[in-house]
Order: C-alpha cells, then sequence, then structure tokens
C-alpha cells in the first residue's frame, strides 16, 4: 500500500473570471491557504469540484502546472484525469507524470451505457501508457456508472491500480471492501460522511469542503484515531450544519465566496457557465455561513 498517500486531501477548487478563463492568482492562492491554513496532506487536482468536466484540454493543462508550480513538493499531488476521451487522458496523465505528481485518478467512463469490460479497458489503456500509480474514482450519483466489490477486485488484479476514491453512501459494500481488499487505498469521497467511513478504516478522504474546513475535517480524523468518538462525532455534526447551509445556498459558488472571506481575494471567483452566479442574497448568505460556522 502506498502509506505516502494516505491522510486528508482537499479535491480542489478553481477560480475562473467573467469569462471563463482561470483566475491564475486566485488559484494559487487557494492552494497556498490549503496548503498552509487547512493543513491538507494533499490536493486532489482536477475533480468534480475543479469543474473539470466543464473546461476544455489546454485549461486542464493550465491547471496541472499551476498547482504542481505552487504547490510544489509541500503535499502529495493527485492529478484527476479521466473522461470520456482516452486518448486526451492518455495525455494528461503524461503531462502529470512529467510535472512530477504523486498519482493520477479517473473517473469511470459515464453517459453512454458502458459495459464492465469496457471500464476495466479503459483503465488498462491508461495505466498501460501512464508510468504513475491509479486511483479509480467512483460516484455512481453522478455518474451512473455501479462497480460491484468482485469488478473492483478484477480492476486491483492491476498491480497499476492502487485505490479508489468511494463516493457512495453505501456502508455495507464500504466494510465488505475494506475487508476484502486489505493492501488497497480507500479514500472517503463523502464530506458529510467522513466520520462512519474512517469507522471502518479508509485510508483517507478526499473531499471539496475541505478547501475551507479542512481543521475541523483534520480533527474529525484524530479523535477516530484517538478513539474519542464522542469527539469524532461532535466535529462531523458541526461540519454537516455547514455542509447543509452550503449545499442549500449553491456548492461551489458558496466554496469560493468563503474562500474569498478566508483571504483568497485575488480577483473574480466565478464557476464555469453553465453553473450560475451568486446572486446578492446568496453572497450575504455565504458571509453569514462563514462568520457562523467558521
Amino acid at each position: 500500500m502506498r502509506e505516502d498517500l494516505k491522510g486528508l486531501f482537499s479535491a480542489l477548487l478553481v477560480p475562473f473570471d467573467k469569462n471563463g478563463e482561470v483566475n491564475e492568482e486566485g488559484l494559487r492562492q487557494i492552494i497556498r491557504h490549503n496548503i498552509e491554513n487547512m493543513k491538507v496532506d494533499g490536493l486532489y487536482v482536477g475533480g468534480s469540484t475543479g469543474e473539470n468536466f466543464l473546461i476544455d484540454e489546454q485549461t486542464k493543462k493550465q491547471i496541472l502546472k499551476i498547482a504542481k508550480d505552487e504547490a510544489k513538493d509541500d503535499v502529495k499531488l493527485i492529478a484527476q484525469i479521466g473522461g470520456n476521451n482516452v486518448y486526451e487522458d492518455i495525455r494528461l496523465g503524461k503531462l502529470a507524470k512529467e510535472l512530477g505528481y504523486d498519482a493520477v485518478s479517473a473517473v469511470t467512463p459515464f453517459y453512454y451505457p458502458f459495459s464492465f469490460e469496457e471500464v476495466k479497458e479503459y483503465y488498462n489503456d491508461l495505466t498501460n501508457n501512464i508510468d504513475l500509480d491509479m486511483i479509480v474514482y467512483s460516484i455512481p450519483v453522478l455518474t451512473g456508472v455501479h462497480i460491484g466489490i468482485d469488478q473492483f477486485g478484477e480492476l486491483f488484479e492491476n498491480e497499476r491500480i492502487i485505490g479508489v476514491k468511494f463516493t457512495q453512501a453505501d456502508f455495507f459494500m464500504l466494510e465488505r471492501m475494506r475487508k476484502k481488499y486489505k493492501d488497497v487505498l480507500i479514500y472517503s469521497g463523502f464530506d458529510e460522511m467522513l466520520y462512519p467511513a474512517l469507522i471502518y478504516n479508509v485510508d483517507g478522504a478526499i473531499g471539496s469542503t475541505y478547501n475551507v474546513n479542512g481543521i475541523r475535517a483534520r480533527g474529525i480524523m484524530d479523535a477516530v484515531k484517538n478513539e474519542d468518538m464522542k469527539e469524532a462525532l461532535r466535529l462531523q455534526h458541526e461540519s454537516n450544519d455547514l455542509i447543509e447551509a452550503i449545499l442549500e445556498n449553491g456548492l461551489y459558488p458558496t466554496l469560493k465566496a468563503i474562500l474569498q472571506l478566508q483571504g483568497c481575494d485575488k480577483g473574480e471567483f466565478f464557476s464555469r457557465k453553465p453553473m450560475g452566479v451568486l446572486t446578492e442574497e446568496q453572497r450575504q448568505r455565504s458571509k453569514e455561513i462563514f462568520e457562523k460556522y467558521l
């Protein structure tokens, strides 16, 4: 097992300007904020939180380069390169290798009703062409792709596939996965379920709210490690109050507004269309959420 890839990872948020271009100075601020203030162990670059499925290949490459240039070797870096274009994904993976990323990750191909054999071949194509370890990104609530426990076993037969970002609420499956695959990295992908996932001995967590709530998330992890379940549950309750309020106000735009309130204030922090722009009412609510929960 890759011990160096255990821990708390922020799914990196990316600020854009009104024209949908990357706000580089703001992105660098967010990266430093995660490292220095949220105290994360690593960054998951290019995932759903980075709005990766709304941007073109060159923009994805730009973000990978900025993240590595700013983070350097201060934390571990995982590049999420997956999508529905295996040729592009391979090019992104090769760039991640060239830049010095620690691993790559890839979401299961989606939209079309791919068979498991096609999904398996997709991962084999990536690992055969990219000289980095792979973490499968399983998020069936968004992709509609469900992989069974035995099918995960077939994927793990590929020595380059070392783990899974498990973003689903099936704790029976999580428990069975942990029992069966002891030498595979399993990351919790739902921030609001970090505490129960830790009880099942996941190796880490990857999430969007850790950009602003990393300290509290670390507290949950430390409390479980120290077998202080009362404290872990208290911190999860606090986190879920925050998460609930953010979700009600609009996930990514609200997180970006909170980041600005936490000092990441260089330039505009928009999301890519067709995601909406915060109304003045939502912006005021973001301030209230920040003041109440952070």
